[in-house]
């Protein structure tokens, strides 16, 4: 079966759509039974006057209550390429997520948040296609863990998930396998990588929806045109940053290298002042 390349935008969008696939999303990586999923996508807009850019794309906030009874707020971010422009907006983002109140029955909550990042890079220093990054309560006097949490720190903390989906491979055992193989960045059928051939047997009734939902999205002329026109944008918006990053590389070497020989006239002065002061001395 082709489907489409999820790491879209318009195309996760349209996945997370069906509650069903929202619940075994974050379910399978947050490792818990989800009761209810409400997700709402932030739209978000990066404008570059000069270069007549104006690239809309997508946050996603995710409502849960798990089996337990728990209520969290889950960000997800899908990050395609490594600009810092984009990591200063996430932490930016993440900044105002902590200070909005959240409303539950009309009622003003704070709810805790947790974050999923799908990456479209590779973070060097850490080889797994997914990372949980959690937290541990510990005891510093008595130096041990603490079982018991705080719904205070809770609050003002979070556990982050990470998925680098250029490292996953063909791997298809468990439940967390099968929901990253519709990520994996393999077997595309066009240049462009927005159309691969799923070569795995869905034997869950979740990927199965998921894979149907991205081959509608696939074949679809008018929604591959807006995969089509968001890769182009993001294209043309990661050239742009590089060519910028180059920029800011050369102008901090000009920097430098007038820092340097600012030291090096410093140490010749200071030279010539201690030569001046022995013969000084001499005399």
């Amino acid at each position: 079966m082709v489907i489409a390349n999820p790491i879209y935008d318009v195309v996760f969008k349209r996945m997370m759509e069906n509650e069903k696939v929202a619940k075994f999303f974050i379910g399978t990586l947050l490792e818990q039974t989800i009761e209810t999923v409400s997700v709402k996508p932030q739209e978000f807009t990066y404008t570059d006057e000069l270069a007549g850019l104006a690239v809309f794309r997508l946050d996603f906030i995710a409502t849960i209550k798990t089996e337990t009874g728990e209520l969290k707020k889950v960000l997800i971010e899908i990050q395609k390429a490594k600009n810092q422009i984009d990591l200063m907006r996430f932490r930016n983002y993440l900044g105002e997520q902590y200070k909005k109140e959240d409303s539950l029955d009309d009622e003003k909550i704070i709810l805790p948040i947790t974050t999923i990042y799908i990456l479209g890079f590779k973070i060097p220093e850490i080889p797994t296609p997914c990372l949980k990054v959690e937290r541990n309560y510990k005891d510093l006097i008595n130096k041990s863990n603490l079982k018991t949490k705080s719904d205070f720190v809770e609050k003002l903390t979070h556990d982050s998930f990470i998925v680098q989906v250029d490292r996953i491979t063909d791997r298809y055992q468990t439940r967390l396998d099968k929901l990253l193989s519709v990520f994996e960045q393999t077997n595309f059928v066009d240049s462009n990588k927005i159309i691969k051939e799923f070569m795995h047997d869905t034997d869950i009734e979740e990927v199965k929806m998921i894979t149907d939902i991205l081959h509608h999205s696939g074949t679809n002329p008018k929604e591959r045109k807006q995969i089509e026109d968001e890769q182009e944008a993001w294209r043309t918006v990661n050239a742009m940053f590089e060519d910028k990053e180059k920029e800011l590389l050369n102008a901090l070497k000009e920097k430098d290298n007038v820092i340097n020989e600012k030291d090096k006239a410093l140490e010749e002065m200071a030279k010539q002042l201690e030569e001046m002061k022995r013969k000084l001395g001499e005399n």
